[in-house]
């Protein structure tokens, strides 16, 4: 059915579609945010190895990307409704089960399910975003997408952590139950989104993925370092505030870059955005290879970085959307969502292990090189 996007105009909160999308995703990505970073600390106290606390995470981000993938297949099998309802209620159900244990491999078992939810999620909700609005207004709805994320994980993964370890984790745990609330707008947004979406039939073409794959190798680079900077950014300013002034600064700009952006790279065009973004990527590990020692250089290497980083999420899944077409938004949106996932996953371990190498200020350094030698592939894949 149509929702009447094609004759949007004004904002795109406007659009029934993307208030509904919002009300689900947030309440989706409180549930992710909360217990990011509490997990780990709650395995710690269960008597976990602190090298081994991350499994959790890792755990959970690995089953998100299988899980990813298989998300066109299963919403052209089963329509839109019934597999999105499906995620919100894995990612919010099973979360009191923390309560039961907190030996790792409980905690473990646990995150397989709702990272199958989360995985869910993620696909669908980029996926609504960006068809229920005109293709001329996509990047702003993805853009109010990103920052209605943004917000809630950056009140949420601290809030977490600080309950965790003033042990209250049980108001953690009431905390990420929150995405079965979201069951209640499921309706409303079938109704609102188109009927190509909910069938989504063409979603799962090859084609469409090796379309989406070029500028999601771009995020994947990106994606790697900020994994970087936020998991190992507090362990060399072990005096906390500076570290999290730096990573507040990090994830404000980069919320408000992701929003902003969307609304440029429907305006000016994505060509004029992502290599801009890319190069203030760079600019800021410089920034933070350079003055590591330097609170206000760590402060503005943060703050240029999640510049940079905002701007290449937009940019990079409008470019893969659009390559990929209509029909390929869903698989698109999946290519893009694993690249994300999976360079968090992988960048604290990469990271780690170069930092171990030949130390935390190079590693930045090499971070940035990297970013910069995709420069060249951004120019191909927004033509």
């Amino acid at each position: 059915m149509s929702n009447g996007a094609e004759g949007l105009t004004g904002s795109v909160w406007r659009s029934p579609a993307i208030r509904a999308l919002v009300a689900a995703s947030a309440l989706g990505f409180t549930s992710f945010a909360v217990t990011l970073s509490a997990l780990p600390s709650y395995a710690v106290a269960g008597g976990a190895a602190i090298g081994s606390a991350g499994l959790v995470t890792t755990v959970f981000l690995v089953v998100t990307v299988l899980t990813q993938a298989a998300v066109p297949r299963l919403v052209a099998r089963f329509g839109l409704g019934p597999v999105l309802g499906a995620g919100l209620l894995a990612l919010g159900a099973p979360s009191p089960l923390y309560l039961v244990d907190d030996a790792l491999g409980w905690l473990c078992l646990v995150s397989v399910v709702r990272g199958a939810g989360f995985g869910v999620l993620t696909v669908l909700g980029s996926t609504i975003a960006a068809r229920a609005v005109p293709a001329s207004r996509r990047g702003e709805a993805l853009g109010v997408y990103g920052l209605a994320l943004g917000l809630p994980t950056l009140l949420a993964t601290p809030a977490g952590v600080a309950l965790t370890l003033a042990g209250h984790v049980e108001v953690v745990v009431a905390v990420a139950t929150a995405p079965v609330l979201g069951l209640l707008v499921v309706p409303a947004l079938v109704r609102s989104v188109p009927a190509s979406v909910t069938a989504a039939s063409g979603g799962s073409s090859r084609s469409a993925a090796r379309a989406a794959a070029a500028p999601s190798a771009v995020l994947l680079v990106v994606t790697l370092a900020s994994a970087g900077l936020v998991t190992f950014l507090p362990i060399a300013r072990p005096d906390g505030s500076v570290a999290t002034l730096a990573l507040l600064a990090f994830g404000v700009v980069a919320a408000l870059t992701r929003w902003g952006g969307g609304v440029l790279a429907d305006r000016m065009g994505v060509r004029v955005l992502l290599v801009p973004a890319l190069l203030a990527a760079t600019t800021g590990l410089l920034l933070l290879g350079i003055g590591l020692s330097t609170d206000l250089l760590v402060v503005l290497g943060a703050a240029v970085f999640g510049a940079g980083y905002g701007g290449t999420q937009n940019t990079t899944i409008v470019v893969a959307m659009a390559r990929a077409g209509d029909e390929g938004t869903t698989t698109a949106s999946a290519v893009w969502n694993a690249s994300f996932d999976g360079g968090v996953g992988l960048g604290a371990l990469l990271v780690g292990v170069l930092a171990a190498a030949v130390g935390l200020s190079w590693s930045y350094a090499v971070l940035a090189v990297a970013v910069a030698l995709v420069v060249p592939l951004a120019f191909r894949v927004t033509r």
